[in-house]
């Protein structure tokens, strides 16, 4: 994994541009070893979920991606490109897949940060173990962090809520004049923010 400017990155932030970086891969769907190119999928109008976790072997993370396998399916039809990441290599992923049932499902790409660069990019890295915290981070199609979450070691993350703030971001890149309101799902009312909706939220919602 490589960024031609390290030395001049800064945090990553929602609503700004991530720069474009590479990293080395295992694909569990094909068996092999690659690497994943954010520019490329940036080209192929995709979105992109980076979903960081501690480490390999561990105990929350097997229960964290095989979650996200149970809803790769639906994100793949949003267009989404799901990629697990930590600070493993790329041949621990290989064998902790082979060996933790947990993962028997899993067909999204494993990501290897052994250097911690994207890590610390995207403000998970851990200094004191070396590990990245379980952070999710939305980047969209022109390249633009559209979300970030981050929670700490001991909190597992739910892919029913990933699947959900992707189903609103792909509307709203799609209906940029419209909001989605808490627990939106597609078929439910938006809001379209103006003068008249001030102090009338609840009208417009149940009107």
């Amino acid at each position: 994994m490589s960024y031609e400017h390290e030395h001049e990155l800064e945090f990553a932030k929602v609503g700004q541009p991530v720069p474009e970086f590479k990293m080395e891969t295992y694909d569990p769907e094909e068996g092999f070893f690659g690497e994943v190119n954010l520019g490329e999928l940036r080209k192929q109008g995709k979105w992109v979920v980076l979903f960081f976790y501690p480490a390999d072997f561990t105990f929350v993370c097997p229960t964290e991606l095989a979650d996200l396998a149970a809803r790769h399916a639906e994100l793949k039809e949003l267009g989404v490109e799901v990629i697990s990441v930590s600070t493993d290599t790329k041949f621990t992923h290989m064998a902790w897949k082979n060996d933790e049932r947990l993962l028997q499902d899993v067909r999204y790409t494993m990501a290897s940060d052994p250097t911690g660069i994207v890590s610390r990019y995207f403000d998970v890295y851990d200094y004191d173990t070396g590990l990245a915290l379980r952070g999710t981070f939305v980047i969209n199609p022109d390249g633009m962090l559209v979300s970030s979450e981050v929670n700490f070691y001991n909190v597992g993350r739910n892919a029913d809520e990933l699947l959900r703030k992707m189903k609103a971001n792909v509307y709203l890149r799609e209906n940029p004049n419209e909001a989605c309101p808490a627990k939106w799902e597609p078929g439910k009312k938006t809001l379209t923010p103006g003068e008249a909706m001030v102090g009338k939220v609840y009208e417009a919602l149940n009107g």
